[in-house]
């Protein structure tokens, strides 16, 4: 397999000759209208695996995690938001009020409901196989690993489904047994509790990274570790029908099922670990390139070069690029709020992979500056990939991250912390661990671990904010810390303080200046005995007979060039509290906006049987 099991040609395969699927208004309304029978599709391991492709193909394209569940659904929050205005499909989610037509939510909510469809005509039929119990050594281990791969891809769907709708119906089996196809939302704490059994069982199917070829297919420690997310999340807040952010009163029990999983994973640091450079997890991701110490745990696949199965990564994402420069288009659409820049410490090497101050806005290919009111993200930067692919294609097919190993030491951290009623030994060197990277040749500036309940977790959410920029986790996890609202309302505060340079922020330049190096910038800063840090001092300015204005057509002058830079937040077009394209989470409402409402076709469908959500 190449870098990705959802080739178009296998895809295609899948959907017309196992389960082409009729489009309807309804979006229960779903049969499998296939030129072979269920006993046909699964009658051997081939055909199986052609069909557990098609679940998988559900998480790729615009409506699955390479657009909307990676880059719309998750803004806006104290990181970061989408850069249109509230009257745009995309920007009416970002700043929180989505109209019930809103087609992003509604193509996700069905994408969504058709892979479970799917995984449920797969979880039936692959254990009736003859050849699961009675086949060869080989087709029993390869139908069970089906097995195990559909559990976990049912258990994914749901989780999102429920992260951003709250109770959803959960139909177990395959629509073709259903009494009828309008079944009643159920609680998400009972559909919780079904998919993360699954996981337990799905879990000790599934091969280790190890054991198999490298492909983007699920493995076990793909599973325990999604296990141990969707554990927290069950024992997390989350909004109620009362209108009231709620935690379950055992939610301790889950905790604990997440420790397990993190200690597990932990123990086998030959399937996954840290890769000790933080930007080559993002260069290797982005170039396919094999990534020896397994971080990525499991990535979302997508090829193809069309919005239903390939990915917007590298080109919706990352920073400003002329679609005629060498490295093509660029939309830098996701963009860094001022306060998440400061977030960083000055020598963290997360910020300036995580977060681009650079653009290429003409043919030239000579980098520009972006003011502190235009960064974009990072860390899936199309002019990082090898080989380039110039032009104004915007499907790179480049995998999105859905969890990584970091993100394992830290939910081990924050479960060990709440357990104990404060941080273990263990928990504490985890979260270092993860902390040490990013200060690497630096760890003398990186702080001590606070050892109380209350202020480990606190180092905790701050950690995760630095570490997970831009990986679509952040907003998720403020809503099970119940601490969204909290969060926005502080990044408010703060890029007020950065507009002002006041304190915390008095030390934040109104201008800095730059220069052109062949494609690269400088950046002026006084020589001292201090790292370099202009970002981190008032505005720094050079000698006068070395200032020159902006580059003719983009071309180096190797003259130091003024740009705004907290004075770019000042303007009529920055953080003005009025502009929509960026007055992040414009009409966020406490009790309402941490789910999302369902959409009028559904509603509709369910002729006043499906409640709405809270405050819609």
């Amino acid at each position: 397999m190449k870098n990705t099991i959802l080739n178009k040609l296998i895809v295609a395969a899948v959907l017309v000759a196992l389960f082409s699927f009729a489009s309807c208004k309804k979006y229960t309304e779903v049969e499998p209208v296939s030129n072979f029978s269920l006993e046909k599709a699964f009658s051997d391991p081939g055909n199986a695996l052609l069909a557990v492709i098609g679940v998988y193909d559900e998480m790729s394209g615009d409506n699955g995690f390479s657009l909307n569940l990676s880059m719309i659904f998750p803004y806006d929050s104290d990181e970061g938001y989408a850069s249109f205005s509230a009257t745009n499909t995309q920007g009416a989610i970002a700043r929180y009020q989505a109209p019930l037509n809103n087609t992003a939510l509604s193509g996700s909510f069905r994408s969504l409901y058709r892979g479970i469809e799917k995984a449920n005509l797969a979880i039936e039929q692959i254990p009736l196989m003859s050849q699961y119990n009675n086949g060869t050594i080989t087709e029993k281990s390869d139908l069970r690993r089906l097995y195990g791969e559909v559990l976990t891809l049912r258990a994914l769907y749901y989780f999102e489904l429920i992260k951003n709708w709250g109770d959803v119906p959960a139909p177990m089996i395959p629509s073709y047994r259903q009494e009828s196809l309008f079944i009643p939302i159920s609680n998400r704490d009972s559909t919780y509790d079904k998919i993360i059994n699954d996981l337990i069982v799905a879990k000790n199917l599934l091969p280790r990274r190890t054991e198999v070829a490298r492909n983007t297919r699920i493995t076990r420690g793909a599973a325990k570790a999604l296990l141990a997310r969707i554990a927290l999340f069950r024992g997390g807040f989350s909004l109620r029908a009362s209108a009231q952010m709620q935690r379950p009163a055992d939610y301790l029990k889950y905790y604990q099922i997440a420790l397990t999983e993190c200690q597990d994973l932990m123990a086998t640091r030959g399937e996954n670990t840290l890769n000790p450079s933080y930007e080559n997890i993002w260069r290797n991701l982005l170039s396919f390139v094999y990534d020896p110490f397994g971080e990525i745990l499991f990535e979302m696949g997508s090829a193809g070069n069309d919005n239903n199965s390939d990915s917007r990564q590298g080109t919706y994402n990352g920073p400003v690029l002329n679609s005629a420069s060498r490295y093509g288009v660029g939309q830098g659409s996701i963009r860094i709020t001022p306060n998440y820049f400061y977030a960083f410490d000055s020598v963290d090497l997360r910020r300036d992979v995580t977060i681009t101050t650079y653009q290429v806005p003409t043919i030239s290919n000579i980098n520009t500056v972006r003011r502190l009111g235009e960064l974009t993200t990072g860390k899936y930067r199309r002019d990082w990939r090898v080989p380039l692919l110039p032009g104004a294609g915007v499907n790179l097919s480049i995998n999105w991250a859905l969890i990584r190993f970091s993100d394992v030491l830290l939910m081990f951290a924050e479960a060990a912390n709440e357990m104990n009623n404060g941080p273990t030994p263990a928990a504490i060197a985890a979260f270092e661990e993860v902390r040490i990277r990013g200060f690497r040749g630096n760890l003398g500036r990186m702080g001590v671990t606070p050892i109380s309940k209350n202020a480990f977790f606190n180092a905790i959410v701050d950690e995760r904010f630095l570490e997970f920029g831009e990986e679509g986790i952040r907003k998720y996890d403020l809503i099970r810390w119940n601490l969204l609202a909290t969060k926005i309302a502080e990044a408010r505060v703060r890029i007020t303080q950065i507009q002002t340079r006041t304190a915390p922020y008095e030390f934040v330049p109104q201008y800095i200046y730059y220069k052109n190096t062949g494609e690269n910038l400088t950046w002026y800063t006084l020589a001292d005995s201090v790292n370099a840090r202009p970002f981190w001092r008032p505005t720094q300015i050079p000698p006068v007979n070395t200032i020159g204005t902006a580059p003719a057509a983009g071309q180096p002058v190797g003259r130091w060039v003024r740009v705004d830079w907290a004075q770019n937040t000042t303007s009529t077009t920055g953080y003005d509290g009025t502009s929509l394209d960026r007055n992040i989470a414009r009409f966020f409402t406490p009790g309402k906006s941490e789910l999302f409402p369902y959409d009028q076709v559904t509603l509709d469908a369910y002729q006043g049987k499906l409640k709405q959500n809270p405050g819609y």
